[in-house]
């Protein structure tokens, strides 16, 4: 791939949840060549880090070609996940270090499929720190969240 047909997406990808588990909402902010795009939504009963992953998958598969893509989260189990854990899980059949079966399983392997497609560049941000990409994926999960409870 020549460097010249990959455009940089940022991507700032964001779960909540009232109650672990609970109602929970998903919300991703995604920046391209001066675009942006707002994602959201949410499921009645799931946890933080199931939101946590479906944000980065929603943004991910809302894009329509390989790209080279900064994912911001502020979810050290997602973040670590993609860059030290995965590869392991693979290698074992989807089973942890101690031999039990890898935690959403089924999010994480959707995930890997897609970050396949792209360059992807996983980078941590701290959560709740007036970090505006952060604050604003932020608010689109507990929007989701809130859509959910609501109807």
């Amino acid at each position: 791939m020549s460097e010249k047909t990959s455009e940089l997406v940022i991507i700032y990808a964001d779960g909540a949840c009232k109650g672990n588990p609970g109602p929970g909402g998903w919300g991703a902010w995604i920046s391209m060549g001066g675009h942006s795009k707002e994602l959201c939504g949410g499921e009645p009963v799931t946890t933080n880090n199931r939101m946590e992953l479906t944000a980065v998958i929603r943004s991910l598969e809302a894009l329509k070609r390989s790209c080279q893509v900064k994912i911001y989260t502020d979810s050290v189990y997602v973040q670590k996940g993609m860059t030290e854990w995965i590869e392991a899980w693979k290698k074992r059949n989807w089973r942890t270090a101690d031999k039990k079966p890898v935690k959403n399983e089924d999010l994480w392997q959707v995930l890997d499929v897609l970050a396949q497609q792209h360059q992807i560049e996983w980078l941590w941000v701290k959560g709740h720190a007036g970090d505006p990409g952060n604050e604003r994926a932020d608010a689109l999960a507990n929007q989701g969240v809130a859509q959910v409870m609501q109807g």
